[in-house]
């Protein structure tokens, strides 16, 4: 016996329930008629809760669809197919915020009149939030990609990377300071590549490395016939960077004259060209650097004080390697790696005695002279673990450092943070611990406390 579902409501309402999907009706009015048990197990609304009242259920405030239910009832013209699309987010019965997916058809009599409408509903809800999470983890990996040459689990670094990410959500102009071979440039990379600017360029100039005669062509461009030599116009860095992201190193190194030409794009937003007399609009965000004491050189007038409050909106100090020891095997191992896989060696890693050799020498080339140390052991380790040997002579031979007559307590990252800028306070003012204590805004007596608390080490008897 051939069943036919169209005639045996019993049998096509026992098919509707057992569908995954929601499925309704309304009336012309826009009330419900009918609720499947799908739509019940997506809404936890029941039938008996739906039927006979008016469609506000499918109503919310990002609705594109359902909520006009009521006005496509009204609707003198629908659709020539009778059928419409629908998207929403609703609040289930528990509260849970609902994404649904489903269509419309509006059901017309012979002479062309809306009598109701049947839709269906799907629950694209976790479908969604899995796709959120996976967009998170996405970013989540852009993130530590970024930070993938930024190598470093301590407290120190730990802050530098959250200042760098707060860095990177807006066009804030940046100065990196800290000593020579920390990874600065990485640093201003990282910041980039986490920005909405990532897709642009990302151009570094060392401005030490370029004569300052031909510094500000190098930045600004210039026209031809600008000066002698000059046979064509040359585009500058600043609009080769449009849209991007421009690194100055060594910032500290720029002429005063420089210094106001700079200052007047990071105001005005436009550059001129050398020889040119025309303004041109530039959209680029700076990043600067520097190993130097900007406060001596203000002191002295190398460096203009409005120049110098404008490159340090936004101050990220990067620890010197020494104050960071905890981070020397990560950065080894990373370094072991890199060089295996560029020169196609067998190394796997290093001796206790030459990492404890390694853990006892005071960096100062930071983390360029680790890099520099691991390069120099590939040459000479014969197996398939560097020795300490391998290492460079000043590693295997360290200048004997008095002890400590206190143990460096443990620190949180705020803790560092302010021990690198108390450091940077004391150097400014010679060690003079009344300037130092007035420049960071606290009492003297204040300073001294901090200064024995933080074990930071200074020539003063009484620290």
């Amino acid at each position: 016996m051939e069943l036919d579902f169209r005639k045996d409501p019993a049998i096509l309402s026992t098919v509707v329930d057992t569908m995954a999907v929601g499925v309704f009706t309304v009336d012309a009015s826009g009330t419900f008629v009918a609720w499947s048990e799908g739509a019940e197990r997506i809404t936890g609304y029941s039938s008996a809760e739906v039927v006979g009242k008016p469609c506000r259920i499918l109503e919310g405030p990002n609705c594109k669809g359902f909520g006009t239910l009521a006005e496509l009832l009204e609707d003198p013209a629908p659709p020539p197919s009778g059928i419409c699309n629908q998207e929403c987010k609703v609040l289930a019965r528990d509260g849970r915020e609902l994404y649904l997916y489903g269509n419309v058809r509006v059901l017309t009599d012979e002479q062309g009149r809306v009598v109701g409408a049947v839709g269906t509903f799907t629950d694209l809800t976790s479908f969604l939030l899995a796709n959120e999470k996976i967009a998170i983890l996405e970013e989540q990996a852009k993130s530590r990609s970024a930070f993938e040459r930024l190598v470093g689990k301590s407290a120190p670094m730990q802050e530098v990377f959250r200042r760098l990410r707060l860095a990177a959500q807006s066009d804030v102009t940046v100065l990196l300071a800290g000593k020579s071979g920390i990874g600065k440039e990485l640093a201003a990379g990282a910041i980039h590549s986490l920005s909405a600017r990532k897709s642009r360029p990302f151009i570094g100039v060392n401005c030490s490395a370029i004569p300052e005669t031909l510094l500000e062509s190098e930045l600004f461009g210039h026209v031809k016939g600008a000066f002698t030599g000059a046979v064509r116009d040359k585009v500058g860095i600043f609009q080769a960077a449009d849209g991007g992201t421009l690194f100055l190193d060594e910032i500290g190194d720029v002429s005063p004259l420089l210094q106001l030409k700079l200052l007047r794009v990071l105001q005005e937003r436009e550059i001129r060209r050398v020889g040119d007399d025309r303004p041109l609009k530039v959209d680029v965000r700076l990043i600067t650097a520097t190993n130097r004491d900007l406060g001596s050189l203000l002191a002295s007038g190398a460096l203009r004080e409005d120049f110098y409050y404008r490159i340090r909106v936004f101050e990220i100090v990067l620890p010197p390697l020494r104050e960071r020891r905890e981070d020397i095997p990560l950065l080894v191992e990373h370094f072991v790696a890199e060089f295996r896989r560029a020169q196609g060696r067998s190394v796997q890693g290093i001796t206790r005695d030459a990492l404890q050799g390694m853990m006892g020498y005071p960096w100062p080339g930071n983390v360029r002279e680790l890099r520099n140390a691991i390069e120099h052991a590939f040459v000479t380790a014969v197996g398939d673990h560097i020795a300490l040997l391998d290492m460079p002579w000043e590693i295997r031979n360290p200048r004997p450092h008095p002890a400590k007559s206190r143990s460096e307590p443990r620190l949180t990252a705020q803790d560092w943070m302010e021990r690198l800028h108390i450091q940077e306070a004391l150097r400014k003012s010679d060690g003079n611990r009344t300037e130092a204590a007035k420049s960071l805004g606290i009492s003297r007596v204040t300073l001294w406390k901090k200064i024995r608390q933080l074990a930071i080490e200074t020539n003063d008897p009484e620290c």
